[in-house]
């Protein structure tokens, strides 16, 4: 009974501890929600991100705990896939998956790639707020 428990426990935990799990702010990139939000001034959030990429993995439960502080109630968190969106990727000068850019507005404020310290990334999302 006791390894049940443990498979059913490491089961439900798997969406968080792979980076499947997504928070409800998230969302893929949409050029004219992200206008949108830069005119009303939110605080945002870009990650370019790859299925495949162990670091962005990593990244995705830390930004949903984050996310989920009041603090950061108003960030809006847009996915850019690194494979699939070459375009956006250019546009937003990143040059590999794990790149988190922040904005405050139309501002850019922060830029970080490969980073996956906690303490680190709420820095970062503090700039955008």
């Amino acid at each position: 009974m006791t390894s049940r428990r443990f498979l059913l426990g490491l089961l439900a935990a798997a969406p968080m501890v792979f980076g499947t799990a997504a928070s409800a702010a998230e969302q893929p990139y949409d050029p004219a929600a992200f206008a949108a939000a830069q005119k009303a001034g939110k605080p945002i959030l870009v990650h370019i991100t790859a299925p495949w990429c162990t670091t962005c993995a990593a990244q995705k439960p830390i930004l949903a705990k984050l996310e989920a502080d009041p603090k950061f109630k108003d960030l809006q968190v847009f996915d850019v896939d690194f494979d699939s969106r070459k375009d956006v990727v250019k546009q937003f000068r990143a040059t590999m998956q794990s790149t988190l850019i922040t904005y405050r507005g139309e501002t850019e404020t922060g830029r970080s790639t490969g980073e996956t310290k906690p303490e680190a990334l709420s820095a970062l999302l503090d700039k955008a707020i």
